[in-house]
């Protein structure tokens, strides 16, 4: 049983203002697996302050001191990188593969890289009589979610500190384990006090006080549309800058070609995975019409070879993350069969033989996209295949939607693939797969602004001062 009941604010764990308690379930058990404290406004404040304080010194440090103080966290982390792994399986039910896998690789993969781009960065650049300086903003609010906490939160947080900027961290209620021990960490390592917070509490009341907080610099978020338009209006009276990181209903288009059963196969699958609790999953799956029953053959094939189970066993998924996500996704597979969609994996209920825990079938729907479960965010495991007649068709289905996060081209002619990528409104396209921690992720329309991961997210955090003159004729 985890007690995490202090909070992290000036280089100390300090108790609640008012104290206040919540309970943490296992999505795995639906049992309690611990308790954190709710902060209120006053907690923020006292945050606030702290972080205010040590920018006017933190905020002067060369990049020299952030970066060695990188280089501390860095070893650290790798100290306690199974622990961490440990505590997001528990918080939000990842398989032990999986959260000991790729969700601690990617704090480390983030952390990395701020340490990588730092070394070259250029704070300075002289152009004629102008030198043109890149300064850090200030104090920033990071409002995190549950599904990769630590991808989520180290992207926010190592460029923040690389940057020159301090902060307060408010984690997500459901999955706040893995923060706390990152928050010792950073603690170990000896980040100065007040440049690093955090505040554990409802979204609703910490990220409103941070987002209306006339002491805070920078709001960066993470989660649900409706959640970041609310920020955005937050912060609307203190002009502070808003990034906003939010939902996907990502197109994967599968070209017509001999790998079309194997690249239909491998979309199946990877949007199963993490249980479909991805922003940039590629929940509608775009096929050629002609070769339809190609790809229902191999998405069937693929989403039943989907195992579901305990996340300390050996399967590919586990739960979702909690009660209230389970029955929102149940409602959205109730809501495809309404709509007529054709239900070829999956379905209502869960697994057979997981009476406990919150886990979902892997789902898969023939439809067409202008049904519900093709126009909305379900964030799970449910799948949606839509036929295309063409090339130009597949194109017009992926960027007719209100979102633009991700997308995915598959195919053959590596030259096809790219032409399809460069038409395609969206923030990050995957050809053929890849992995690159230095291209910069974020969000056409109404999936956001602004672009986190390497170079890119430190621009984020950095002001750029104009000194003209500085080089007179």
């Amino acid at each position: 049983m985890r007690n995490y009941t202090q909070f992290y604010i000036d280089g100390q764990w300090v108790d609640p203002i008012a104290p206040r308690t919540a309970q943490v379930v296992n999505p795995a058990t639906e049992e309690v697996s611990g308790t954190i404290s709710l902060g209120t406004a006053a907690d923020v404040d006292k945050a606030v302050a702290a972080a205010r304080r040590a920018f006017a010194t933190f905020g002067e440090t060369s990049a020299k001191e952030r970066l060695d103080l990188l280089e501390a966290i860095l070893a650290e982390y790798l100290k306690r990188e199974t622990e961490l792994g440990e505590a997001v399986s528990e918080e939000m039910g990842a398989p032990m593969s999986l959260a000991c896998g790729f969700h601690t690789l990617l704090g480390k993969g983030h952390l990395s890289t701020a340490i990588e781009v730092l070394k070259d960065f250029k704070f300075e650049e002289q152009r004629g009589p102008t030198l043109i300086r890149k300064e850090p903003i200030g104090v920033c609010g990071l409002i995190t979610p549950w599904n990769w906490p630590m991808n989520q939160t180290c992207v926010k947080i190592f460029p923040a500190l690389a940057a020159g900027c301090t902060m307060i961290l408010k984690p997500p209620q459901l999955a706040p384990y893995s923060a706390q021990i990152l928050a010792e960490i950073l603690h170990d390592a000896g980040v100065p006090a007040g440049v690093f917070n955090m505040v554990q509490g409802k979204g609703s009341e910490i990220g409103t006080a941070l987002s209306t907080h006339e002491d805070v610099d920078m709001i960066s978020f993470t989660g649900s549309e409706p959640v970041g338009v609310q920020i955005q209006k937050d912060a609307a009276d203190t002009v502070k800058r808003v990034g906003l990181e939010l939902g996907g209903k990502s197109a994967w288009i599968v070209l017509d070609d001999a790998s079309l059963a194997a690249n239909v196969a491998a979309a199946t699958g990877g949007m199963m995975g993490n249980s479909g609790q991805t922003c940039s999953a590629g929940s509608r799956l775009l096929v050629p019409s002609a070769r339809m029953d190609d790809a229902i053959a191999a998405a069937t094939e693929a989403a039943n070879g989907v195992t579901v189970g305990d996340p300390k066993g050996n399967f590919a998924m586990g739960p979702v993350v909690s009660k209230s996500q389970y029955e929102i996704i149940q409602g959205y597979i109730e809501k495809g069969i309404e709509e007529g969609a054709q239900l070829i994996a999956g379905g209502p209920g869960k697994p057979e033989g997981l009476d406990k825990g919150y886990y979902v079938k892997p789902t898969v729907f023939v439809g067409t996209n202008d049904m519900v479960i093709a126009r909305e965010e379900i964030f799970g495991p449910v799948l949606v295949i839509i036929g295309y007649d063409d090339v130009d068709h597949a194109v017009e289905i992926a960027n007719d939607s209100n979102f633009g996060l991700g997308g995915y081209v598959s195919g053959e002619d590596l030259d096809a693939a790219r032409a399809v990528s460069r038409r395609m409104r969206t923030g990050a396209i995957w050809v053929n797969g890849g992995f690159d921690f230095h291209a910069p992720f974020g969000g056409y329309k109404r999936s956001g602004n602004g672009r986190e991961w390497g170079e890119h997210g430190f621009a984020e955090y950095l002001e750029v001062k104009a000194v003209i003159g500085w080089n007179p004729a």
